[in-house]
């Protein structure tokens, strides 16, 4: 049997990771052609089919998920062992991947990631935005962004960008039909705008004062998954909204929004830029996070 080369295993775990062959294609510069024909030639040499193929979707089948789970970390460290090498050289090159939600994608747009590009020219980002929580090892992230309370024990976390605060907001339209709230409790008897979480299930909020915590499920009759939707409803008197204070601030500082239940709003950890503790720390890495402490202390 011919040992697949390197180029070879680089091709499947593309494909499988992005459950296509045209979007495998365009992160390695091939044709979907190409690597198709690539992926099927490996799958000839093992003897064994690793994907399903249909004219809408590709799927990884489970002789294809056991060798992604042994070939993943393999992948990574050599990667890790070609990036240490190249740091011998005279600046940081290849490719960053990155995973976030939108909030914070949005924040290094614009403050990290120009001076980043700019500064090292051989590199390139890849910054994937979803609201569900990944194990960034297993698909093949090289670092994380979430806020603190989200992390697990065993990552390695930097700090950035100072706390974050969550707002209970509505228009002064909405308001002024109904009894501002001035307990959480007060809100199950307005139109709350809730919040589904990536898993699917609805976010209860939140609340604390003066160490008292108190979780509401809120009611109503609209739901969401993105927080600039939420915004704009509150905007438009469509009900309350639980947002970071950095969505809503501009409609905040031009009266179109109102916050409600502030004492009940503290500041909690913000966001961390995070990575595993039991994996190298390429160079890139190493230097984006430089620009990340410099621009967001």
């Amino acid at each position: 049997m011919p040992a697949p080369t390197l180029n070879d295993l680089k091709a499947f775990t593309a494909v499988a990771a992005h459950r296509s062959f045209r979007k495998a294609a365009d992160e390695l510069g091939l044709s979907a052609s190409t690597l198709s024909h690539v992926v099927r030639t490996l799958e000839k040499n093992l003897g064994v089919r690793l994907l399903n193929r249909s004219t809408r979707s590709v799927a990884v089948t489970e002789a294809g998920e056991r060798l992604l789970v042994r070939l993943g970390p393999t992948l990574h460290e050599l990667q890790a062992a070609l990036d240490e090498v190249t740091s011998f050289g005279e600046r940081p090159r290849g490719s960053l991947r990155i995973n976030a939600n939108e909030t914070a994608a949005r924040l290094l747009l614009q403050t990290v990631v120009p001076i980043f590009l700019r500064r090292y020219p051989d590199a390139t980002l890849d910054l994937v935005t979803e609201g569900r929580l990944v194990d960034i090892v297993e698909e093949g992230f090289d670092a994380g962004i979430r806020l603190g309370e989200a992390l697990s024990q065993d990552m390695i976390a930097v700090r950035f960008g100072g706390d974050v605060r969550f707002l209970a907001v509505a228009s002064p339209e909405y308001l002024a039909s109904r009894p501002v709230p001035s307990v959480p409790e007060d809100l199950k008897n307005h139109d709350c705008i809730r919040v589904r979480l990536p898993s699917g299930k609805l976010y209860r909020w939140e609340f604390e004062q003066r160490g008292r915590e108190m979780t509401v499920d809120v009611p109503g009759p609209l739901t969401l998954d993105h927080i600039g939707l939420m915004v704009e409803s509150a905007v438009e008197g469509l009900g309350i909204a639980y947002v970071p204070e950095r969505a809503a601030r501009a409609d905040l500082d031009e009266s179109r929004l109102t916050i409600v239940l502030e004492d009940w709003c503290p500041s909690i950890p913000g966001l961390h830029l995070y990575y595993s503790g039991r994996r190298h720390v390429s160079p890139l890495l190493k230097a984006f996070i430089e620009v990340l402490r410099e621009e967001l202390p």
